[in-house]
């Protein structure tokens, strides 16, 4: 149809999306008062988009809202696989106030959506100038080792109908649907496996009425179920996130802290 944007290009807007649908930014606007936000761009993301790339300087750090972000390593032969995800609950670029100013892995858009994304030198002034907002951001980066760490000893010790229930499992958490869109490619891509391992394992989840998998397209018919045939290591990720970025506040922001909206 004339005018038509292609399925991989278009990007399904709903109602415009808050700073405070990011789990993080919305604890950070807790700990320090809403001086971050003035500085907040909106911005839509689109499936393959490249955030940030091995050994590359970072211009902005992301806060998706809807959008998912994964988080590749990449071998020197070109493979890659996934070693956490990031959507509504964090941020991509800790590596902005950690001092490294790089990072080994490549941020690549998993399902389109929005974000709201601030400039590199105001995420690391708000780092170094409030102690609460330090704090928040510290524990987030502890919960996303966390989710690296966890990623690794699945890949090495879980089958793959287990790697593929909590990578489901995780893609639910940051998703305001049962839905996700993704090709068995595109898992396996994730994953690090061949392509007819995830076939397999989705025909197994699908003859036992836990997904509907059709185009491209996967719902999640009984999430309870996929828990159940899951390995511990998605509720293990689950309750790091929960203990150290609790939604109510860590810290009563101070004059000073306050002080950042005239940043």
């Amino acid at each position: 149809m004339k005018g038509t944007q292609p399925a991989s290009r278009r990007v399904v807007m709903t109602q415009p999306e808050v700073p405070n649908d990011n789990r993080l930014l919305a604890a950070l606007t807790r700990a320090c008062g809403p001086g971050l936000q003035q500085y907040l761009q909106h911005v839509d993301l689109r499936q393959g988009q490249v955030l940030c790339e091995p050994g590359r300087p970072q211009h902005f750090a992301y806060f998706p809202t809807s959008a998912i972000v994964s988080l590749l390593h990449m071998t020197e032969n070109g493979a890659s696989a996934e070693i956490a995800v990031v959507g509504r609950e964090g941020m991509v670029g800790t590596a902005l106030f950690l001092g490294g100013g790089t990072t080994t892995w490549q941020a690549s858009v998993l399902i389109e959506g929005q974000a709201f994304r601030i400039g590199a030198q105001t995420i690391k002034d708000a780092f170094e100038r409030s102690g609460a907002a330090r704090q928040v951001m510290l524990r987030y980066t502890q919960a996303l080792a966390v989710q690296i760490a966890q990623t690794g000893v699945c890949n090495r010790h879980h089958a793959i109908e287990q790697q593929l229930c909590g990578w489901l499992l995780h893609g639910l958490d940051r998703l305001r649907s049962a839905e996700v869109v993704a090709t068995h490619e595109l898992i396996a891509s994730m994953l690090g496996v061949r392509r007819e391992s995830v076939t397999k394992a989705a025909h197994h989840l699908q003859d036992a009425g836990l997904i509907h998998y059709a185009r491209g397209h996967i719902v999640v018919l009984d999430p309870a179920g996929l828990e159940q045939r899951a390995c511990e290591c998605h509720a293990v990720v689950k309750k790091e996130y929960e203990r150290l970025l609790p939604h109510e506040p860590l810290a009563s922001p101070t004059r000073q802290e306050a002080a950042l909206a005239a940043l």
